[in-house]
């Protein structure tokens, strides 16, 4: 079974539509709500300011959400990469 951690929130349509999409493969989630909690929203903070996967995203408006944290660390904007496709 695939574990993945999902940093996002329940506001942003594309987090709840790749929730929606781990579920239905069978993941296991652990759903960081960056609008909800403080603490996952100070760690996506730090996360967004030191990952190169976030170049892209820096000095921009967007947010970079959802985030998935793969069990081995991997750090990813794309859904289709932690479902293993191409």
């Amino acid at each position: 079974m695939m574990k993945v951690t999902v940093i996002g929130s329940h506001l942003c349509p594309d987090t709840l539509a790749s929730l929606n999409r781990l579920w239905a493969e069978g993941a296991e989630i652990d759903f960081k709500d960056i609008l909800s909690c403080h603490a996952d929203l100070k760690e996506y903070l730090n996360l967004r300011e030191t990952s190169p996967v976030y170049a892209d995203v820096r000095g921009t408006d967007r947010l970079g959400i959802p985030c998935f944290v793969g069990e081995d660390g991997t750090v990813t904007l794309d859904l289709n990469q932690v479902l293993g496709h191409k």
